[in-house]
């Protein structure tokens, strides 16, 4: 048996990093921090206490002409105040009636999960989850 010690990190693919920068950085807020001098464009934030990368791969797997899909694989991340989260995405443009990646949003205040959650996808069709511990 592995002993685990903790998650260290998690990575998806984009296809275009200036766009996939502004929506983590720009859009969620994400903090870059630096990045090895790996062979293939990428970028790394920081979430918490844990690390999320950014990849530009030659052959990746995308969720082309996907819509929404909760269940579907996707990154989680907690915030702090659901409600603010909430609003923050809709001053961004994020709406519930929306279906084009980077706009649209669904959300669950009263999630069979036991949290609150909003689902959206960043502008290459991954699917992102921000939860929190409860509604405020």
């Amino acid at each position: 048996m592995l002993d685990f010690e903790t998650l260290h990190h998690a990575a998806i693919p984009v296809s275009d990093l200036a766009r996939a920068k502004e929506f983590y950085g720009g859009v969620l807020g994400l903090e870059e921090i630096p990045r090895p001098p790996f062979p293939f464009d990428g970028a790394w934030y920081r979430v918490g206490d844990r690390d999320f990368h950014l990849i530009v791969a030659g052959d990746p797997t995308f969720r082309a002409e996907k819509g929404l899909n909760t269940e579907d694989g996707h990154l989680a991340f907690r915030v702090k105040s659901f409600r603010r989260a909430l609003a923050y995405l809709e001053s961004r443009g994020f709406r519930t009636t929306n279906d084009e990646p980077g706009r649209s949003m669904r959300v669950n205040p009263n999630s069979v999960a036991g949290f609150p959650q909003i689902h959206l996808m960043d502008p290459d069709r991954n699917v992102i989850e921000i939860n929190a511990e409860q509604i405020d």
